[in-house]
């Protein structure tokens, strides 16, 4: 009984992968003290391929399949190890196996917001997400380029070299797809297969294939979907830089008035009318600004306020600037025109 236990020891009959986890992509037999007589079973299932490397050496490789291990299927292996005809002793050598199914709903995105040219906006800070989906197809060069001699090597131990080929060619991809960011979010599919394409060779070179690429989401950082937010709203108005102006500050006035503390209607009633009436102001200054370029524009037409309007307008004026709606120089120039009136 002793001498059988010690004989299954020493030698292998059976060379198969079970391949009892997922996401492993290659993983080497365990021969330990054992080895291969001639005449041995390797066995090698779908979605698999079995490498032999032989002192470093890369040997023979094999699909799926039941292959009897002899000097005939084994031509690169018999050639290193000098065999003539046959191997009539056992050998050691390792075997590789590795997976070729298709490793899915890997995920890449961008952890940080990265800046790109944009045809509409010079240029954007964006994040981006989604997901892919790769497969092992050259099992040398994966060996040789990636997994080596390790036991074991798996989908997680690749992720992130995988997501950063992605990153890296991102930036590529949105310059080659030509498509603005605002179109962005309608064109995905069409990005996400410019972004797969670029990607392809660097995945290519670790034995890979990069077989699906999808884009889920793009979107900018906070403080520029505000500015963007603004923009909108000024196509939305078009034109029409008054209407916008006023727009603004009857939005901003509610909230500056309830800030203030509590005041009678008539009070409420006067700091919206002087708020507009600043507005207006402010609208026809830079509705001055945009024409000045092609005409000399016409002067402003004077708003009538009365005395207490322009030390209302003064006030709301100063709380605007408290408000870092206006700046010191804007606040300082309104208020010296405001004053004037009262001379």
């Amino acid at each position: 009984m002793a001498l059988m236990d010690f004989i299954k020891k020493q030698f292998v009959d059976v060379i198969e992968w079970n391949e009892e986890a997922d996401g492993v992509l290659a993983w080497r037999y365990p021969f330990q003290d054992r080895e291969i007589q001639n005449g041995a079973q390797l066995v090698v299932r779908e979605t698999q391929l079995a490498l032999f490397v032989n002192e470093g050496q890369i040997a023979d490789l094999f699909g799926p399949g039941t292959h009897t291990l002899t000097t005939r299927t084994l031509p690169v292996l018999t050639n290193l190890k000098n065999w003539d005809k046959l191997f009539d002793s056992p050998f050691k050598s390792d075997v590789y196996f590795f997976s070729t199914r298709q490793q899915m709903d890997l995920r890449w995105g961008t952890s940080q917001p990265i800046t790109l040219r944009d045809r509409d906006f010079g240029a954007v800070r964006l994040r981006a997400f989604g997901n892919y989906s790769v497969r092992l197809v050259d099992a040398r060069k994966f060996h040789t380029q990636i997994s080596g001699t390790r036991a074991s090597y798996g989908v997680a131990d690749l992720d992130g070299q995988l997501r950063a080929v992605l990153l890296q060619h991102l930036s590529d991809a949105v310059a080659n797809s030509g498509v603005p960011f605002l179109d962005l979010a309608a064109n995905q599919v069409a990005f996400a297969k410019v972004l797969s394409e670029a990607a392809r060779p660097a995945v290519e070179a670790m034995g890979l294939q990069l077989d699906g690429l999808t884009m889920q989401n793009v979107s900018l950082p906070e403080e520029l979907q505000k500015v963007l937010d603004q923009k909108i709203g000024m196509g939305m108005v078009g034109q029409d830089m008054g209407r916008f102006m006023q727009y603004q500050t009857a939005q901003a006035v509610p909230s500056l008035a309830a800030a203030g503390g509590q005041g009678s209607l008539a009070g409420d009633a006067a700091g919206l009318g002087a708020g507009l009436a600043m507005g207006q102001m402010m609208a026809q200054t830079l509705q001055q600004g945009l024409q000045g370029q092609a005409t000399a524009a016409p002067a402003p037409a004077v708003v009538a306020l009365q005395p207490d309007e322009i030390l209302a307008t003064l006030e709301k004026l100063g709380d605007l600037k408290a408000k870092g709606i206006l700046t010191d120089d804007e606040f300082s120039a309104k208020k010296a025109e405001l004053l004037r009136k009262l001379v």
